[in-house]
Order: structure tokens, then sequence, then C-alpha cells
């Protein structure tokens, strides 16, 4: 099929591309930008007049639920609200059930990604069986069928030798390990940040030390075994420090920040709302700020939704009592930019950090719009705006965005030249 998107302004970091131009597509790959290549003719086109098309954005973590949570989502409901925010890529935790750490839950997911079609799906694999900490899952059976990176989310390892054999592990098979860095010790019974939001509402808090304890002896056995490493929702000011330092010293580091992160704190948990509840906690003020500026500085190279869908019972009971995260990802773009609009980012380098900067930390396609690559694209209006909740197509409506009016819309969102969001 041949497709033309004409008088759209094309905008890719990576590739140095900001113009408005025609953008031509052939076989489910970008062919032509500007001048048609000899012998095309488009079966169809799009009038992209004052529309922003990008590479579609790349999201590093989003809960699918399926297999074993059908009540909370489904690949086919959470990847078709996917790409109702912009999105034609994206990466599912092994928190499924049963746990991700065999190629036969692999293959599943994968099959029922592809059935669904709404984006491409790329399987994060359980660094150990059950997510237990004890012994290692498949990992290249894993990564033979599919999964482009391993991690063991906020379980802990039993002990340091074990998790310092399993990085050494995965370096030796050119493995990515992702890391959720949070001492359970110092976690735990903890509902929010410990500090005076939490001493004031009467809520168990998380000290900061939680993340800093963990990260530090990860990026010390990172160092010592040499693994790449992608480290996923950093949420401390004193975090992104370590995370830079060690950036400088040439450690084989990435990271990414919840895109929640960059717009809320810790005060927002004054109503009691269970909407507000994560895990690892919104914190304060200046670690919000520390984060937008180590986004900016490219020290954090990637926003992620971090979307966790429930269903509504999951959320209905006192604050401790419900289950922590966001439903988000169909807003990623419009919660984006608000980023713009507060005019911590420009939009070219905005894109980048959700498209490009996701797929080189753990080395997907995508995040490119260049001759030769594949058509995953999001088309957006930057004039236009999002009633939030006006048309929600996740399962899980825990969202605490639902109601607010955000900026730009999604038009078009397309996988190798398919469209597979119009709105």
């Amino acid at each position: 099929m041949t497709f033309s998107i004409l008088g759209a302004r094309l905008v890719s970091p990576h590739d140095g591309l900001d113009q408005t131009a025609d953008l031509h597509i052939e076989a489910g790959k970008v062919v032509g930008i500007g001048q048609a290549p000899v012998g095309f003719h488009a079966a169809s086109t799009l009038d992209a007049g004052g529309l922003v098309a990008s590479p579609g954005l790349v999201d590093l973590s989003v809960a699918l639920r399926e297999p074993g949570y059908s009540r909370k989502g489904s690949i086919a409901s959470e990847t078709r609200a996917a790409a109702a925010g912009g999105v034609t890529s994206l990466c599912c935790p092994p928190l499924t059930r049963p746990i991700l750490d065999t190629p036969a839950v692999a293959e599943l997911i994968l099959d029922r990604a592809r059935e669904a079609a709404h984006c491409k799906v790329y399987p994060i694999g359980a660094l150990t069986r059950g997510l237990e900490g004890e012994q290692l899952a498949e990992l290249v059976a894993l990564r033979d069928v599919g999964c482009v990176a391993f991690g063991n989310g906020l379980n802990p390892f039993p002990n340091n030798r074990t998790l310092c054999r399993a990085l050494e592990y995965a370096a030796t098979f050119g493995l990515t390990v992702v890391f959720h860095s949070q001492d359970r010790d110092l976690a735990l019974g903890g509902l929010a940040h410990e500090g005076p939001t939490a001493s004031f509402l009467g809520l168990p808090g998380i000290p900061e030390t939680a993340e800093t304890v963990a990260l530090a002896r990860n990026l010390l056995l990172v160092e010592q075994s040499g693994v790449r490493a992608h480290f996923s929702q950093l949420t401390s000011a004193r975090g992104v420090e370590m995370i830079a330092q060690a950036q400088a010293r040439g450690l084989p580091v990435t990271a990414d920040v919840a895109l929640y992160q960059l717009i809320l704190t810790d005060e927002a948990l004054a109503g009691f709302s269970s909407l507000y509840h994560v895990q690892p906690p919104l914190r304060t003020r200046s670690d919000r700020e520390a984060l937008r500026s180590a986004l900016k500085a490219g020290v954090v190279s990637a926003i992620a939704s971090h979307h966790q869908p429930h269903e509504r019972d999951a959320k209905n009971a006192p604050f401790g009592q419900t289950e922590p995260g966001i439903s988000s990802v169909e807003l990623l773009l419009p919660l984006a930019l608000t980023l713009l609009e507060d005019g911590l980012l420009d939009l070219p380098t905005l894109l980048d950090r959700l498209s490009a900067g996701p797929a080189r930390a753990l080395g997907l396609p995508g995040g490119r719009l260049a001759v030769g690559t594949a058509a995953d694209l999001v088309l957006f209006d930057l004039d236009a705006s999002t009633v939030a909740g006006e048309r929600w197509l996740s399962k899980g409506e825990n969202s605490p965005f639902i109601g607010h009016c955000l900026p730009g819309a999604v038009r078009y969102t397309l996988v190798d030249g398919r469209v597979t969001f119009s709105g």
C-alpha cells in the first residue's frame, strides 16, 4: 500500500529533522521525505496541514495485565489505549500471572499483541524465576523469543551475592537489566514520601534513602559486573545526581522517569485520594524540579507512563488499603505537552525523550523518521486540546487526570504505515 501525508511539520530529533514537508510511505516504510521517489504513486493521501508528524512514542513501562489480571486490563484494551496516546512501541513488565519467566508466557503476550495490532510490544522478562530473587529465569531463551531486557521490579533479592551473579550472567550474554531501586526494608509499610506531608496526614513514610541506598548498591554491582543497566522510575533529587555521577564515570547506564512524577508532588495526597497512591511514592517539589532538570540535561533520557490500570474496587477503599498505580498511557502525549507549556523543554527535545531516548535506552527499533525506517508515526495538533476521559479506552479508570483539559490532541497513530488510532 502506498500512502502520502501532505504538509505536516515533520519533527525527528534523532535525524535532525524539523521542517514542513510531505511524507511518503510504501510497504510500511518511509520511502520519501519532501519529493516522492521516482515511480511512486500514492493510493491515498492525508492532508496534515497544521499537524506535527513525529516518530511514534516509545513507552518503556506499560502494564498490559494479561495474562492473569483480566479484570484490570487486557493486551487488546491497553495497547488500544496506548495508540490513543501516540504510542507505537511499548515494553511490558514481567508482573503477570504466571510471571513472565518462561518463553511460553512471552510468546503468548507477543501472539496476542500481534492479533490486537494496535502497537508493537516488547516484553521485559523476569530476571529470576517467579521474581523471587533466588534462581535465574531462562534469560537466553527469553531473549531468543523476543524479550528485550530483564528485571525483578520492586521484588528484592535475598542477598547481594545472588544479584551480583545474576548481573554477571546477564553481562556475559550482552543482556540489559532494568532496575527499580527501592530498598524493601526501608520502604516496608510505607505509603507516602517521608516528610511533612506524610506526617501531617498520618501516613507511614518511605524515605528518600529507600531509593538511594538501593541505587548505590545497584550502581556498584553494575560497575563490578559490566552489565548494561537501565534505571527505571527514579523519584528523588539525590537519585538522579547519583545517575549523573555514574554516567560521568562512564558506566553504561540510562534512566527514565514516570511522567506523573514530573507533574505531581506529595502535596497531591492532601485529600487522601487513592488515585495518587503510587509506588515508589510521589516526592517533594524540590525532587520534582531535580527530575525535570535531569530530563532537560539528558541524564534522564526517557519519559515513561508507568501505566498501571486497576479495576474500580482496587482504588475504592481507604488510602492505605488500595493498590498503587495510575492509568495514564492514553494521555502520554497530552500530559507530556504540559512540560512544553511550562517552558521546560522545546518540542524536539520533548519528542526525543518520548521516542528516540527510550528506544536508545533498551536498544529498540523506533524513535526515527527517516527514509528506510518503519512508518511508526504520531500526528498531533498542538493548537487543539484533549479533555481527559472524554473517550477512555483503558480498562483502568484510575487516573487523577480524568476531567482535566490538556494541551494538544493526537489525531492519528500509525504503525508500519497502518492507522491504529484516529481521533
